[in-house]
């Protein structure tokens, strides 16, 4: 892909410009201009895998999702092929929307890009069309979605035919109904999870926040903008933490393959005016997003985006990806709906969170506790709270980075006996330095957890419960490599392999953790010392900073020096 020359004076930290997003956008629609059907309606990328939804779905993704780079690129030149495309889709080579379908997912994107470009391509269109177009996507307002974001779909599609009057009444009942359900899975404090139980992850930003704000702002409802947009703002507080100093975002949970779809949120924040960061921080986070992908493999020879993360990765995909999903990453070209004069283009960039200063930061709705250091750039996510239905090493595991990815021999689990599965998941609490929870593994054995940390280091804690006696347990740290470095060091109930055994009764295992890419970094030993004494009170202590004890026992940390932390709340300890 050829981009223009670094302008390291406007963004001395990644040297992107409004200018290389638009060289982007413009080599991606270019790449997949050659693979459109002679009529333009389907587009069918290469490549020897196919969805759950079959070929022809799989072509409608392809026109939707690049439909939509189009239209935030304000490209008139492709959208009048796209509206080529569309005349011929709505008359009769599209499949139809039905329930829980994929092309009720693809209908959104045609929407909304449709609401983004009415003037250059909806009103341009013969009014036979425009009435086919309508119709197709008028099946949404009563096609019944999974109840997950795809709840949102119909909200979308709902709006844009509200805005041209088709079949109205119709479409506000969609939109009422969309945005009634995801108020079941608001946790507070701008975080959704994506459905029942909870599943937190980038859905918050490329959808559980898009589409509402979206549609508030195109329907200038002063209310639902208010309502949605505060909910954006306090999300991005978090969200903000969530890549690394090299741009890379958290390799947790799934859909990981639309890649820079994770900027989504940063630029609607600057586009509606909902965001905590100075327009210099939102540019550098989505930049240098953009640019670590980029540079890693993401596009590949001939323009086009593979299935993956850096380069083709099959470990990330799920059963409904096919040759096209990676283009929601469309959804990151957002910002270029922003005028080349506004001040998120013009400002200087300046430093992530990431490159400020270490930190920790507790998230209470997901019970996550993020670990950023700045001389690495490293971001860390201690996973006390959020779970896939199913057992997901994406979901499930204790830990995630920015630099590392699951691994096969479950990295950063508490294996008890030979179930390494992490199921049930109770957050406990999260706190300043400390995250806990209680999961079931091994057979039904109940396994609680608490972790603190300090800088790069990591003291964890795991009790186990409810085991036959000399039941192994093994603990496992980071999946690292490429220069990054991960350690784990025994400290009590452990041997030097990580593995000890069930006695009678709870049996206590405490490790030192540390994922770092600092190339001489002092040893664990000599940042935090733990001791265990009498009934499995642990003491630890930082080389610079307090000494902390806990007791953790079945379902509860208990601390004079931390807070109390039990099933049934969270409060201070007396």
């Amino acid at each position: 892909m050829h981009l223009p020359p670094p302008d390291h004076t406007l963004s001395p930290r990644t040297g992107y410009t409004r200018a290389h997003w638009e060289a982007a956008a413009d080599a991606l629609l270019a790449a997949v201009e050659p693979y459109a059907t002679e009529d333009r309606a389907l587009y069918h990328l290469p490549g020897d895998r196919e969805s759950w939804s079959g070929r022809l779905s799989d072509g409608l993704e392809g026109y939707a999702r690049t439909l939509l780079l189009a239209a935030f690129r304000r490209d008139e030149t492709a959208l009048q092929r796209y509206a080529d495309g569309l005349e011929a889709g709505v008359f009769g080579v599209w499949p139809r929307i039905e329930d829980r379908s994929q092309p009720l997912v693809e209908a959104a994107s045609i929407a909304l890009a449709l609401r983004l470009t009415r003037e250059v391509l909806w009103d341009r269109l013969d009014e036979g069309v425009r009435q086919r177009a309508a119709a197709w996507l008028g099946d949404a307002l009563t096609a019944e979605p999974w109840p997950c974001n795809w709840e949102l779909f119909p909200v979308t599609v709902g709006g844009f035919l509200q805005s041209v009057d088709h079949e109205p009444e119709a479409a506000g009942k969609a939109i009422d109904r969309g945005l009634e359900r995801i108020e079941q899975w608001y946790a507070g404090d701008g975080w959704y999870t994506d459905g029942a139980g909870r599943a937190f992850d980038y859905y918050n930003g490329w959808a559980m926040h898009l589409y509402p704000v979206l549609h508030a702002w195109f329907a200038d409802d002063s209310r639902l903008l208010n309502v949605y947009g505060s909910r954006l703002q306090a999300h991005l507080s978090d969200y903000a933490r969530l890549f690394g100093g090299d741009g890379a975002p958290l390799h947790q949970g799934r859909s990981l393959t639309y890649r820079f779809a994770t900027t989504a949120p940063l630029w609607l924040g600057a586009l509606t005016g909902h965001t905590p960061l100075p327009p210099g921080e939102t540019r550098r986070l989505a930049s240098g997003a953009l640019k670590y992908f980029l540079e890693r493999g993401a596009v590949d020879s001939g323009g086009l985006l593979t299935l993956g993360w850096h380069g083709p990765d099959s470990t990330v995909l799920q059963g409904y990806s096919g040759p096209a999903s990676p283009y929601w990453a469309s959804k990151g070209f957002l910002g270029l709906l922003l005028p080349p004069e506004h001040e998120v283009w013009t400002a200087r960039e300046l430093p992530g969170p990431v490159e400020r200063a270490d930190a920790v930061t507790p998230i209470a709705a997901p019970n996550w506790l993020l670990q950023s250091t700045r001389t690495d750039g490293l971001v860390r996510l201690h996973n006390h709270g959020s779970e896939d239905v199913r057992y997901d090493p994406y979901y499930t595991r204790l830990a995630y980075s920015t630099v590392t990815a699951p691994s096969s021999w479950y990295d950063n689990s508490v294996i008890v006996g030979d179930d390494p599965s992490r199921t049930g998941i109770e957050p406990l609490g999260v706190g300043d330095g400390w995250a806990a929870s209680r999961h079931t593994a091994g057979g039904g054995a109940r396994v609680t957890s608490v972790v603190l940390v300090r800088g790069a280091a990591e003291v964890r804690a795991h009790l186990v419960s409810g085991a036959e006696p000399g039941t192994p347990v093994r603990v496992t740290g980071w999946a690292a490599e490429g220069g990054v470095r991960a350690e784990v060091v025994p400290v009590f109930g452990l041997g030097e392999s990580l593995t000890g055994v069930t006695g009678d009764g709870d049996g206590l295992f405490v490790a030192l953790a540390r994922l770092t890419a600092e190339p001489d970094p002092l040893p664990l030993e000599d940042v935090v010392s733990v001791r265990v004494e009498g009934a499995g009170e642990i003491h630890v202590r930082w080389s610079a900073g307090p000494e902390v004890r806990l007791r953790v026992v079945d379902g509860a940390v208990v601390s004079g020096d931390l807070v109390r932390v039990s099933g049934g709340g969270v409060g201070a300890d007396e």
